[in-house]
């Protein structure tokens, strides 16, 4: 269950602004992108994770990487900052 890393990671970013700050700053170890989120949102932190080369795990569902980064709404980006 690719979930479970982003679980326990002591840092982490949550939702798209946070998460592409953490790649700009080169704070990003792992970003997730949820498949059901608009391409719109999604894209750019896809581009900007391959720029970096900054691995990123797809996910199924906004809804369960918003429970895994501990929030109880949908979440469209993560990325782990610290494990």
């Amino acid at each position: 269950m690719p979930y479970k890393r982003i679980h326990s990671a002591k840092g982490k970013t949550v939702g798209t602004k946070q998460t592409i700050k953490a790649i700009k700053k080169n704070l990003a170890r792992v970003v997730y992108v949820a498949d059901n989120a608009d391409n719109h949102v999604i894209d750019p932190i896809i581009r900007a994770c391959e720029e970096k080369k900054i691995p990123y795990v797809r996910v199924d569902s906004m809804k369960h990487l918003g429970k895994a980064c501990g929030i109880n709404v949908e979440c469209a980006t993560a990325a782990i900052t610290e494990e």
